[in-house]
């Protein structure tokens, strides 16, 4: 069996090859942005106090991008764009628990942990990792507390979790990023923000809670936050922020169907010679699968419609859709174990963006058989089908509600990243002279791996959090030019 030769990551930027020019390709400055300039007039808080400025949260909040954190990345973080612009009005320092170098990744006792950030290499039209090697080694210790009390990977939960940062709690019960900024072994995240006093705080966290559900293909691995433990978190975090008045925002959940991560890989991107359609329609095949579905729908075990749902055909041509699994399908292998949970993905799938780098590669090399996405089916991590989404959208609806009551509740500015977001992903934004969008790469609001803002994604935050913040407190914060900021780093 021949197929044509793809390898997905290209497919992915055919959108970027078929651009104008160089400049419309490229959008977002080619040089280190200039984020030096500072305003001249005179600032005010209104009612806040900026004074002792803490922000609260997972790796939006740390300033994680292009899958990873690194330090010039945590530069351009929104808590410290805010941190800036407020102390142009009364705010006091700001400290962040700055990584060893801009490699990224991590190290635990010299021995790696977590891999490099990505950088763009224009020239091939694709990512790849930045050159160099980790040197923020989690055993060498530098405790807090800081400002920015962002730890990627944290759920609403964790933050409240004595231990989170004890190495000896290592892997399940702590987190590696915590442990190298706690203050002590048995503090909690909250402990170590409440050791600064705040008087004025931002809190952006429950992402996780259903994005780690949504980034492993809802295959169970990490469940979404139940709703009772997540309402309970976000009780206990926000009066505990606000039991000395501290003024403060928050922000709730994005929903993922917006980000890059989940909507960059088409769901049909494999293109096949007519001998090589014909084979796979074959009864050496696929059809001897598609009969034995007609056989067992005659039996009345499926319906006509699930028969023609899970039916696996291809055509010559580009077009045809990757072969997926559906545990949500009728379970036919005690009838027959050829009959396997699998059909052709259909646009209402999200294919994850992980998956680009071997649709259409042989998993056994010189195998034309072992084909994925074709001989091999996607595997329930690669994919969201439509009844995961649904469970991924009904939680975030309903902790976007806890989160928008608690606003209320404590007189709190609140964000609403979800409906921005998907502002920025349906009809785009601009942002000073810069048209942002959520395309992968080109839209310059997403970092390279497609679920973090880029630079100009978190300025862009940044302002948002400054407008409602000046409207809630009667501030005269003045926001940044996102322009000035990258959208992609090229090294």
């Amino acid at each position: 069996m021949k197929i044509n030769n793809i390898w997905l990551v290209a497919l992915v930027f055919i959108g970027l090859t078929a651009c104008d020019s160089e400049e419309h390709l490229l959008a977002y400055p080619l040089e280190e942005a200039d984020t030096s300039q500072t305003p001249v007039g005179n600032f005010t808080s209104g009612t806040a106090d900026f004074s002792s400025f803490v922000a609260l949260g997972n790796s939006l909040t740390a300033g994680y991008s292009d899958g990873a954190l690194f330090a010039k990345g945590q530069e351009v973080s929104f808590p410290n764009i805010l941190a800036q612009r407020f102390a142009l009005a009364g705010g006091g320092p700001f400290t962040q628990p700055l990584m060893s170098d801009d490699v990224g990744g991590l190290l635990i006792g010299g021995a790696p942990l977590y891999g490099p950030r990505l950088i763009f290499d224009a020239v091939n039209q694709s990512p790849i990792p930045a050159s160099g090697s980790p040197s923020t080694d989690i055993t060498n210790v530098n405790p807090g507390p800081y400002n920015n009390m962002g730890v990627p990977g944290a759920k609403s939960y964790h933050l409240l979790a004595p231990g989170y940062g004890d190495a000896g709690n290592l892997p399940s019960a702590a987190n590696p990023y915590f442990v190298r900024m706690a203050s002590d072994a048995n503090a909690s995240v909250l402990d170590d923000a409440m050791g600064l006093n705040p008087t004025f705080f931002s809190l952006w966290i429950g992402n996780n809670d259903v994005l780690g559900y949504a980034t492993s293909g809802g295959d169970g691995t990490n469940p979404i936050t139940g709703q009772a433990l997540f309402d309970g978190a976000m009780d206990a975090l926000v009066a505990t922020l606000t039991s000395n008045d501290a003024n403060g925002i928050i922000s709730n959940i994005p929903s993922v169907t917006d980000a890059p991560f989940f909507t960059t890989v088409p769901h049909n991107p494999i293109p096949l010679d007519e001998a090589t359609a014909g084979f796979l329609n074959s009864a050496a095949a696929y059809g001897a699968y598609n009969a034995g579905l007609l056989q067992v729908e005659g039996l009345g075990f499926i319906t006509s419609d699930e028969r023609a749902a899970r039916t696996v055909t291809f055509a010559a041509g580009a077009g045809n859709a990757v072969v997926i699994i559906d545990e949500s399908l009728t379970d036919l292998t005690g009838i027959n174990p050829a009959l396997v949970n699998m059909r052709q993905a259909t646009a209402d799938d999200l294919i994850i963006l992980p998956a680009s780098s071997f649709i259409g590669t042989e998993a056994v090399p010189g195998n034309p058989a072992t084909v994925n996405g074709v001989a091999i089916p996607l595997a329930d991590k690669w994919v969201l089908i439509p009844s995961e989404q649904t469970e991924i959208s009904d939680a975030t609806t309903a902790f976007n509600q806890k989160i928008g009551d608690l606003a209320t509740q404590f007189d709190l500015a609140l964000f609403d990243v979800n409906t921005f977001f998907n502002e920025v992903a349906t009809s785009g934004f601009q942002a000073g002279s810069a048209f942002m969008t959520a395309d992968y790469v080109t839209g310059g609001t997403f970092s390279l791996d497609g679920v973090h803002p880029s630079p100009r994604g978190y300025a862009v935050v940044a302002n948002q959090m400054i407008d409602i913040i000046n409207a809630k407190y009667g501030a005269t914060i003045p926001k940044v030019n996102p322009v000035d900021y990258t959208g992609v780093y090229l090294d």
